[in-house]
């Protein structure tokens, strides 16, 4: 294959500045290749140093790095060792005199309200936080679910929760009753901590109304607790409910109670496509050490730096900016609004107010605010920025290099990052010791021992393959949440000893990776894979079009045929003439073949609070079918629509 040309080179200055290189130096390596083979030749020795690297501290030592005598699906790692993730997320920074009197957490709420921590005025709030929760009867391995927006009172709670040994369940703010009580349910929570209302686009939601709902659901609920964010003057529910306020009148010390290193922290829910959301386990030296490992190691974030990542609590990526953060002593920042709101250049303000240095932000965000031109990141002073990281989908071109181009002036690294919840963080993404090039990862992370493989577990190169992971990792769900079962079949049924991930994978010549979607998204069209972001990227690419998505329907001659649904920008008009336009524009740049054949015009497309395109979503509205669990969708309307338009294509046909 063509080499493309490179985005981003790092300077020789750059790249010996970075965490990366100087511990890869430390151990005697000075290229990357290297280095990365031997992170997986004995991941033992790899995440041995990778926890000295990151100053873990443990209450009692580790006697072994891994314990593989249940299997690879089951290691059991940093065996004997004690360890708590608040004490290394919290305590050690509020007793170092150096940091105690830094910050830890930024926060703006979507109504401009802010509030800041030290380390030491954050570690006060999360004692008194652990008091009452032991009051309310919570202890150890007890579930506390956790529906909130972004607040502090959200960081406060899930490290208070951590500090007496229980473990926290974060649920998406914006679901409704019933997908909360799903997951209270699943994990038979004891405690919901809540909130009366947010704010969102200027609106009043009101949280505590769906919260309750979802309690009466729950048999296994205890206590209700219930931050007061709106100051709306709401009644507690009798008996359960207790306000935030009472919880946290005792700021004396409360000893961290000290767990074993694999012990559950977090219990998070990722929706299924179908059936009941899967409940990833995660542990005190699992989720922290890789987030940390990430953040810190691969994406440089430091002690001077000020880390955001737009996301919420129920995704992932919340709990990662947390842990990736504050573990590598790091201020972070978390937002209650939305990127665009009360005007397209709140997301550029806040990094300009707070001197982000290190901003997360998904493609189908940065291709919405595209809309909105460049005049508004140029009225911001975005000079702090040192990287860009991107998640949850894959890039098409245009977008990619918008906001290289504009945002990053050229010189700020994107790293694109992708792995997943039951990962913990990143499988694949952009080391800053190595050249950039547009949409694609530079690299496996070190320790993931990534491999992509054809239909009979043969490696592939220049080819779309499955990306499988061939060892375990530190970060590793603990398995699926009284469902091991599935588990295995989830991800170790294919092929022996070997974690199969769902994604369709490039790896080239090069080196270099490209994810074309989820294999449970790629089309098969006449016998050839097609993966959905290769359409899009081609359709984006059309000067008209702001984004796009992409699904196959069955078909009786090619067995399944590709749709495009895309939204325009608003100075074209949606006619014939353009949809036939963006035909042609398919038909040059993808073949007769491949090209869709059909081409609809949407106001928007279905997508979760993170900017994330649900792509089952449009398949399912379209063939009017279900599509499972859809709690999560920012903008159901957008269904409706494509309701309305499969129905319209089904009566042509």
């Amino acid at each position: 294959m063509n080499a493309i040309p490179n985005a981003w080179n790092p300077t020789s200055a750059q790249k010996r500045n970075t965490r990366l290189y100087q511990w890869m130096k430390k151990h005697g390596y000075e290229n990357y290749d290297s280095f990365y083979e031997s992170s997986i030749h004995s991941i033992s020795w790899f995440w041995d140093e990778a926890v000295k690297e990151l100053d873990i501290e443990w209450y009692h030592p580790f006697t072994e790095i891994v314990d593989l005598s249940n299997g690879i699906q089951y290691p059991h790692w940093f065996v004997d060792g004690k360890i708590n993730v608040v004490h290394n997320a919290l305590d050690k920074w509020a007793r170092d005199p150096l940091k105690k009197s830094t910050t830890a957490l930024h926060w703006e709420g979507d109504n401009g309200d802010q509030v800041s921590y030290s380390y030491e005025q954050l570690h006060l709030k999360v004692n008194a936080c652990a008091h009452g929760l032991s009051k309310l009867g919570i202890g150890k391995n007890d579930v506390v679910t956790l529906y909130l927006p972004m607040l502090p009172e959200t960081l406060i709670a899930m490290l208070a929760i951590s500090k007496i040994g229980a473990i926290f369940s974060p649920a998406f703010s914006g679901y409704k009753a019933d997908a909360v009580a799903t997951r209270m349910k699943a994990s038979e929570s004891k405690l919901l901590i809540t909130a009366d209302g947010f704010f969102r686009r200027g609106k009043l939601i009101n949280m505590k109304e769906e919260a309750e709902k979802a309690a009466e659901q729950c048999p296994s609920l205890e206590h209700l607790v219930v931050v007061n964010r709106v100051h709306e003057d709401v009644p507690l529910q009798e008996n359960k409910a207790v306000d935030w306020a009472d919880l946290l009148k005792n700021e004396t010390d409360y000893k961290t109670v000290q767990t074993n290193a694999d012990d559950p922290f977090m219990l998070i829910y990722t929706s299924g496509t179908t059936g009941k959301p899967k409940g990833a386990v995660h542990t005190h030296a699992g989720f922290p050490i890789k987030a940390a490992f990430d953040a810190g190691i691969c994406m440089d974030v430091t002690k001077d730096d000020t880390f955001f990542w737009y996301t919420d609590m129920g995704w992932m990526m919340g709990p990662f900016l947390v842990y990736g953060g504050l573990l590598n002593g790091a201020s972070i920042l978390m937002f209650e609004g939305t990127p665009d709101y009360p005007e397209p250049d709140r997301l550029w303000q806040l990094v300009e107010n707070y001197k982000v240095t290190h901003l997360g932000i998904s493609p189908t965000l940065v291709r919405s605010m595209m809309r909105h031109g460049e005049k508004w990141l140029e009225k911001h002073d975005l000079s702090s920025l040192k990287l860009i990281g991107s998640t949850g989908e894959p890039w098409n071109p245009e977008p990619w290099k918008w906001l290289f181009e504009h945002a990053g002036n050229s010189q700020v690294p994107i790293f694109n990052y992708s792995g997943g919840t039951e990962i913990s963080g990143g499988i694949l993404g952009n080391v800053l010791v190595k050249p950039i090039q547009p949409v694609s990862f530079n690299a496996a992370l070190p320790g993931m021992d990534v491999g992509v493989y054809d239909q009979d577990g043969k490696m592939l190169t220049n080819e779309v393959g499955e990306l499988v992971l061939r060892q375990p990792w530190v970060g590793m769900t603990k398995g699926f949440y009284k469902e091991n079962e599935r588990y295995e079949n989830t991800y170790w049924s294919r092929f022996k000893d070997t974690w199969v991930h769902g994604d369709w994978v490039i790896l080239d010549d090069h080196g270099y990776y490209t994810i074309t979607g989820r294999s449970d998204d790629v089309l098969n069209v006449a016998g050839k894979r097609l993966g959905p972001a290769e359409v899009e990227s081609v359709l984006v690419e059309h000067e008209a079009v702001v984004e796009a998505g992409v699904i196959g329907v069955p078909h009786e001659i090619k067995g399944e045929e590709p749709i495009g649904f895309v939204v325009i920008k608003p100075e074209h008009s949606k006619d014939e003439a353009l949809v036939n336009e963006l035909k042609d524009h398919l038909v040059h740049k993808l073949g007769k073949a491949l090209a869709p054949k059909k081409v609809h015009v949407v106001s928007d497309l279905p997508k979760t609070r993170n900017a994330k395109v649900m792509r089952r979503a449009i398949k399912a509205a379209y063939l009017n079918q279900s599509a499972g669990d859809l709690s999560a969708l920012e903008n159901p309307e957008a269904v409706e629509e494509i309701q309305q338009v499969g129905k319209a294509a089904s009566q042509k046909a």
